[in-house]
């Protein structure tokens, strides 16, 4: 598969979420073989075809999209390692994630439109420095790859310890439904706590 990391700068005509979508986000090794492979096809060959019956997701990019998603409503980062050798790379870029269809699911390329939004939202950005020039457009996506990163990092670090807990767990159609659902309500639940009392709730001198 032909690299796109080594172009960091948009090609004419291109958007911020073009050069970023050249990107391959890196993952720690050891959720490899503990999440990776569990959930997915991940590393399967195309002649293991037995090997890649009974699994949750097809593309290892899907159970990173869900670890992404969890890491975002949890609203929870974790750090990658800082040793080089303990990352690798998923091995395909985020511009071909959700564009492998079947007779079962559709593609989904628009999903990639609202991770990027999703780490626009969340990640410091010095715009107006990228504007005047004083920044290049490649620490802007490096930025926003590091904090998709640390997001699937945290949802990882979930998935396995439920593995952990109960092998079937995510194997359930609703598995991971619920668990947005939970980490939304209590996200809400949340800020119903901080939200100040209401004027009329509040009695008079």
């Amino acid at each position: 598969m032909t690299s796109y990391d080594n172009i960091e700068e948009p090609l004419k005509g291109e958007k911020l979420i073009d050069v970023w979508g050249r990107r391959n986000p890196r993952f720690e090794k050891k959720y490899e073989q503990s999440v990776l492979r569990v959930l997915s096809t991940y590393g399967v060959k195309a002649s293991e075809t037995t090997e890649a019956k009974g699994k949750v997701f097809g593309a290892g990019y899907e159970p990173m999209i869900m670890a992404f998603f969890i890491g975002l409503y949890a609203n929870k980062r974790l750090p990658l390692s800082d040793d080089p050798d303990d990352l690798k790379g998923l091995g395909q870029p985020l511009m071909f994630w959700g564009n492998n269809g079947n007779k079962l699911r559709k593609t989904y390329p628009r999903l990639r439109e609202y991770i990027f939004d999703a780490l626009v939202a969340k990640t410091d950005i010095d715009w107006v420095a990228l504007d005047k020039g004083e920044i290049k457009v490649s620490a802007i996506i490096t930025q926003l790859i590091n904090t998709m990163e640390e997001y699937v990092n945290y949802g990882f670090s979930v998935i396995e310890e439920k593995l952990e807990e109960d092998k079937g767990y995510f194997f359930s159609q609703r598995a991971f439904l619920d668990m947005f659902m939970q980490l939304t309500e209590n996200d809400v639940a949340d800020t119903i706590q901080k939200t100040p009392a209401d004027n009329n709730d509040v009695e008079p001198l």
